[in-house]
């Protein structure tokens, strides 16, 4: 028999479920394809990024060209700092403020579709339950009303039972594997911009000139 052939048999043994758990798990696939795709290319070099600030918010540099140095490097920190550079000249609660909301906005993006992972990891294990009790209301349906004469009608109903079982953990396993390992990414993501953040925010109380006057063009806020 052929690979396909075992396939949409096992498809067709389990019944709706298996229709149902396909569908979520091609959905996942998707979603954490791409949410791979998104995260390497959120990744922060982290230490080009802080050599970039070190660089240029010194007393010989300015808030500007660390501004334009940040968005150069790339890295979903670079709209955070950018956003905190734009206010350079402004109190640090601002600034820290400016790029809270810029990070909150950043970790948006990036979990965009975890929730999906999440919930299939869940939802799963449960369709797959859900397929053993109405697998087993077939067998036992048929017990009742022939007996023990068509054994066939009663395996129909435990098959039903085992395939949407195993199902519903194949799936939830690595789906829930997935969501682990990029939930820790964007962990990961999230740490290495709070730190250049506060990198950010120490070189301002450093640096700033003690007039508080602004080192920004005003055409660069």
């Amino acid at each position: 028999m052929s690979t396909e052939n075992t396939l949409m048999n096992l498809m067709l043994d389990g019944g709706w479920v298996m229709w149902a758990l396909l569908v979520l798990s091609l959905a996942s696939l998707a979603v954490a394809l791409e949410r791979s795709w998104v995260l390497r290319r959120a990744r922060n070099p982290v230490t080009d990024l802080a050599a970039a600030l070190r660089r240029d918010l010194g007393s010989a540099g300015s808030p500007t060209a660390a501004l334009d140095a940040v968005q150069r490097v790339g890295g979903c920190a670079r709209r955070v700092l950018a956003a905190g550079l734009r206010r350079f000249d402004r109190s640090p609660a601002q600034i820290e403020a400016a790029m809270a909301r810029a990070a909150q906005t950043e970790m948006r993006r990036l979990r965009r579709g975890l929730g999906l992972l999440s919930s299939t990891s869940v939802t799963a294990p449960l369709l797959g339950f859900l397929g053993t009790v109405t697998g087993m209301i077939v067998s036992f349906g048929a017990i009742a009303n022939f007996g023990t004469s068509h054994p066939e009608l009663v395996a129909q109903g435990i098959q039903e039972a085992l395939v949407t079982t195993a199902a519903g953990l194949a799936v939830a396993v690595p789906v829930h594997l997935a969501h682990s390992l990029l939930s820790s990414w964007v962990s990961r993501i999230a740490s290495e911009v709070e730190d250049l953040a506060h990198l950010l925010l120490e070189l301002r109380e450093r640096e700033v000139p003690a007039d508080g006057s602004s080192r920004v063009p005003a055409s660069s806020r």
